[in-house]
């Protein structure tokens, strides 16, 4: 009986609208926060900073923008690897080309540059829909990593194609730790998701949630289908490009255009699908699931392995590893097409609920 809302009276309109209508919720979000904040990084090493909650909280950044276009909006992307590239090198070439810059500065214009590339690639969009736009923004990826391995101006002249950013620093204090990149990497998450739960409530929000529903009817009742389609890409490759310029200054400190091939699209895609599509919890649980499942497996399967006399090479567990995520992609698109999101969801119905089901 922890989570009634009996006596949780709105007596204004900013109360009704608040972003967590019930006090649970805002608890319960303040408490995770504070915990990952101050809590979390006291406990765990520098390996579980780097395999697991740095990229699960940059992971988490992108699938949030992928969430926006595809979830949100209906249109099908596959060039989120491609945006994240671009706000990886642009990010780099302001970070070393003007000298003094500051770096959250830097990476919010690596993401500037990947929304007018997002905005260049998204004007298909107007005129097709579905697996013909897939296709398109699939233009986008071939485009970039051409782009990026062939133009040397991306790469500073760098004859192995690779870059690097070394001696990070934000108003004087350093970022070199696994703890301090965990906090900075937390920070961006926690201000980006806020902003992206925001947005989708407002106009702009609903206005994408009606192109995705029924373009036509939206357009019938006045909506412009050309800016709530621009202005979703738009902020779906902003965010995305933050994301990958943070994945390359913050997680991997040195890389190479195959860091953001059309793997890394398919794996944002995965994570919407499974985390739930047109959700911003979803995001926050597909980017885990994702993140988590390869560890887990590469333990598991030789443990019971070894448990039953059969010995399980580690190609084995990598072709493990995409044998599960085809199965669980399938299930849930056949079983629960909204993800984990909405088990979550039901699951707090039911809490709101019990113990007097009615």
């Amino acid at each position: 009986m922890f989570y009634r809302e009996n006596g949780q009276f709105k007596t204004s309109y900013q109360a009704d609208q608040q972003i967590f209508p019930i006090a649970q919720d805002r608890w319960a979000i303040a408490a995770i926060v504070a915990f990952a904040a101050f809590v979390l990084p006291l406990m765990v090493d520098e390996y579980l900073f780097r395999a697991i909650l740095i990229p699960f909280l940059i992971l988490s950044l992108a699938a949030l923008g992928v969430n926006i276009l595809v979830g949100y909006c209906g249109q099908i992307s596959l060039g989120s690897g491609a945006f994240m590239a671009v706000g990886a090198y642009m990010a780099y070439n302001t970070y070393i080309r003007i000298e003094g810059v500051p770096l959250i500065f830097a990476i919010l214009l690596g993401g500037f540059f990947a929304t007018l590339v997002g905005i260049a690639f998204g004007i298909p969009s107007l005129r097709v829909k579905g697996l013909y736009l897939a296709v398109a923004t699939l233009a986008a990826q071939f485009f970039c990593d051409w782009a990026f391995l062939r133009v040397g101006w991306f790469t500073n002249n760098n004859a192995s194609g690779s870059v690097s950013v070394s001696d990070l620093s934000v108003l004087g204090l350093s970022i070199s730790t696994p703890m301090e990149k965990y906090w900075f990497c937390l920070g961006f998450l926690v201000v980006f998701g806020l902003l992206a739960k925001n947005l989708v409530r407002s106009a702009i929000g609903r206005e994408w949630m009606a192109i995705r529903d029924m373009d036509v009817a939206a357009a019938v009742i006045g909506i412009r289908p050309m800016y709530a389609k621009l202005s979703a890409f738009a902020v779906s490759s902003f965010i995305v490009g933050v994301a990958g310029a943070l994945w390359g200054f913050v997680h991997l400190g040195s890389w190479e255009p195959a860091a953001f091939s059309i793997d890394r699209s398919f794996q944002l895609l995965f994570m919407v699908i499974i985390g739930g599509m047109g959700s911003i919890m979803g995001s926050f649980f597909g980017a885990a699931f994702i993140v988590a499942l390869p560890i887990f497996l590469n333990q598991f399967l030789p443990w019971a392995g070894d448990l039953v006399g059969v010995a399980i090479s580690t190609a084995a567990v990598s072709h493990a590893e995409f044998m599960i995520f085809g199965a669980l992609i399938v299930w849930f698109l056949i079983v629960e097409p909204h993800g984990l999101a909405k088990l979550w969801s039901i699951g707090k119905q039911k809490l709101r609920l019990w113990p007097f089901p009615h």
